[in-house]
């Protein structure tokens, strides 16, 4: 069954958010997802992910500044899912390395 896993890093301070999101992507599964949620934009964190063979779609958020979908590349029921929570939620995209 799939998962969303969330990780808040508004309160941390760099590098922490991008070690524990490097960390949690290899432990995702069919149809999982990440759902980071951060003040900045993790710029850094789309080469590792791209090289890594994983997908992103960056939002603008409701509460928090920014929210980053991630999923393993090519894993088309988590990239739905995604696409309907971010529908649902009305969130506006904003970067994507669906597009590159």
């Amino acid at each position: 069954m799939a998962k969303e896993f969330s990780i808040d890093a508004t309160e941390m301070e760099p590098p922490e958010p991008l070690m524990l999101t490097l960390d949690m992507v290899e432990d995702l599964g069919p149809g999982d997802y990440i759902r980071f949620r951060h003040r900045r934009e993790p710029v850094p964190l789309y080469d590792s992910l791209i090289q890594s063979g994983f997908s992103f779609l960056t939002c603008t958020g409701h509460d928090v500044k920014f929210e980053i979908f991630i999923w393993r590349k090519n894993d088309a029921k988590a990239q739905s899912l995604i696409k309907d929570k971010i529908e649902l939620a009305k969130l506006a995209v904003i970067d994507s390395s669906l597009s590159s």
